[in-house]
C-alpha cells in the first residue's frame, strides 16, 4: 500500500540545456517554468513536494514563491541521480518510502498522471512505475524524439511491465504503440539501487536513463494515462506551452 504521507514529489532541473539554455527560469506568463512544474506537483495532493536544482538561482526562485529547494552537484548523470543525491541531504534517515520523479520540463502535466505513475507501485512486485499515453498520430510514431514505451498495454489493461523503451519500432514491436512520459516513481531503495548503478550501454547508446534499469534486471511498471503532457526542450515548445497555459487561466 502506498501512503501519501510516505511520499515526496522531487522535481530535478538544470540551466545547462543545448536546445533551451536556462529553461527552467524562462517566462511563462510572468512566472518561471520551473515553478509551473512546483505547482502542479503541489496540485497532486502528494505529501512533500521538493525541487532538485543544478544551480542555486534555480532554488532561490522557488524559495521566492513558497516553495522547498536545494542545490545539487551540475555535474549529476540523470534527473533520477539529481533526485537520488537530493535526498541524500534532506531525508538520510529514509522517512520517504517512495519517491516521484517530476522533470522541470513539464509545466503542463496534469496532476492526476502523478498520481497515477505512484499507483504503479501498488504491486509490491514492481521497483518503478512510470506513464505512458496511446500514440494516435503517426508523425509521433516516426519520430525518434519520441521514446516508446514497449508493454502490453490496451483497453482491458491499464498497468503493464515495462519490455523496452525505444526511439524507432521496428517489426518485432506489436501495436498499439505507447508514448513513453518522463515521470517515475520509485520504491526509495529502488531509486538508492538505481543512483549506485553505472550508466549501462544502452542508456548511453539510447541516451534513455531508463534503460539503466531494465539493463539490470529491475521492474519497471507502465501506467497508461490518458494525455500527453508538453516537454519544454526548445523555444517553439515553449511558445507552445504558454499559449496552452493562457487558455487554462
Amino acid at each position: 500500500m502506498i501512503e501519501f504521507n510516505n511520499t515526496i514529489v522531487v522535481i530535478p532541473a538544470r540551466m545547462a540545456s543545448v536546445r533551451l539554455p536556462g529553461k527552467p527560469l524562462a517566462d511563462i506568463h510572468g512566472i518561471p517554468m520551473i515553478v509551473h512544474v512546483w505547482k502542479r506537483a503541489v496540485e497532486a495532493n502528494v505529501f512533500k513536494v521538493l525541487v532538485a536544482a543544478a544551480e542555486n538561482e534555480i532554488a532561490d526562485v522557488i524559495r521566492s514563491h513558497g516553495g522547498d529547494a536545494l542545490a545539487t552537484d551540475p555535474a549529476l548523470r540523470s534527473g533520477s541521480d539529481r533526485v537520488a543525491a537530493a535526498l541524500k541531504l534532506r531525508d538520510p534517515q529514509g522517512n520517504f518510502t517512495a519517491v516521484i520523479n517530476l522533470q522541470g520540463d513539464l509545466p503542463t502535466i496534469d496532476p492526476l498522471a502523478i498520481q497515477r505513475c505512484l499507483a504503479g507501485l501498488t504491486n509490491e512486485t514492481v521497483d518503478i512505475a512510470t506513464i505512458a499515453a496511446r500514440i494516435e498520430i503517426d508523425a509521433d510514431l516516426q519520430n525518434p524524439n519520441v521514446v516508446k514505451a514497449i508493454a502490453p498495454l490496451g483497453e482491458g489493461r491499464e498497468v503493464a511491465y515495462a519490455r523496452d523503451f525505444v526511439r524507432t519500432v521496428g517489426p518485432e514491436h506489436d501495436a498499439p504503440f505507447w508514448r513513453h512520459i518522463n515521470v517515475y516513481a520509485f520504491r526509495r531503495e529502488a531509486l538508492d539501487r538505481f543512483a549506485s548503478l553505472p550508466v549501462s550501454t544502452r542508456e548511453a547508446l539510447r541516451k534513455l536513463e531508463q534503460m539503466r534499469a531494465l539493463d539490470n534486471d529491475m521492474r519497471m511498471a507502465v501506467v497508461r494515462v490518458d494525455s500527453v503532457p508538453l516537454g519544454v526542450s526548445a523555444p517553439a515548445d515553449l511558445e507552445a506551452a504558454r499559449m496552452m497555459l493562457r487558455k487554462k487561466s
